[in-house]
């Protein structure tokens, strides 16, 4: 096996927490009326439309007709879209120090629209300044799992497949970076995934 030298992390989930109900919290007091809005309005999959690379003035536009009762609420999504997303997760702004301390080149593959992301990138300048580049789904058209955004990543990053390890919370995004030759790694937290990347000689 080839010893990797590079880390690849996914951004939501294992970076940051991102949960829709961060937001929707402070606009709808009502705890079923919140339930509700969530799993049938800005669903999940209505929002995947964005990291796939649509723009959010035509999801909202489209959502805003099938619900105009709602149409407000919808339309706070983009400008406050970085509200749905919480603190770093724990243990891993120190774990990025580490690495980047230890002089392991850090990169990055996001399911992220690419509206959304340069003010969140702003937001959290002090990490992701450590990083060497971010592929961000939405502003390739691409989203994890498809092979081509890994494909597309280690071409732009210089790397072979072996060079480096993927860290993310999917599944199936793991495993489609196991087949593009990535060591790949899920992601349950911080501790366990120290202990992991020293493993491999990493830290």
């Amino acid at each position: 096996m080839v010893q990797p030298h590079t880390v690849i992390f996914d951004v939501g989930k294992v970076l940051f927490d991102w949960e829709p109900r961060f937001l929707y919290e402070r606009l709808i007091e009502d705890d079923r009326a919140l339930e509700a809005f969530l799993a049938s309005v800005v669903t999940r999959e209505w929002h995947f439309q964005h990291d796939a690379g649509r723009p959010f003035a035509e999801t909202s536009a489209e959502l805003g007709a099938r619900f105009p009762e709602h149409a407000a609420l919808i339309a706070a999504w983009g400008p406050r879209f970085n509200e749905t997303l919480g603190l770093a997760i724990p243990g891993m702004t120190a774990l990025v120090e580490a690495l980047d301390a230890a002089g392991v080149p850090l990169f990055a593959i996001t399911n992220f629209s690419g509206e959304f992301w340069p003010p969140f990138r702003a937001r959290e300048a002090a990490l992701f300044d450590r990083f060497r580049d971010i592929v961000v789904s939405g502003d390739e058209k691409l989203v994890k799992p498809d092979p081509a955004i890994y494909a597309l990543a280690l071409r732009r990053f210089g790397l072979e497949g072996p060079d480096a390890v993927f860290i993310d919370d999917s599944l199936p995004n793991v495993a489609a970076a196991a087949d593009a030759g990535i060591h790949a790694l899920h992601f349950t937290g911080a501790a366990k995934l120290r202990a992991d990347l020293e493993g491999l000689g990493l830290l």
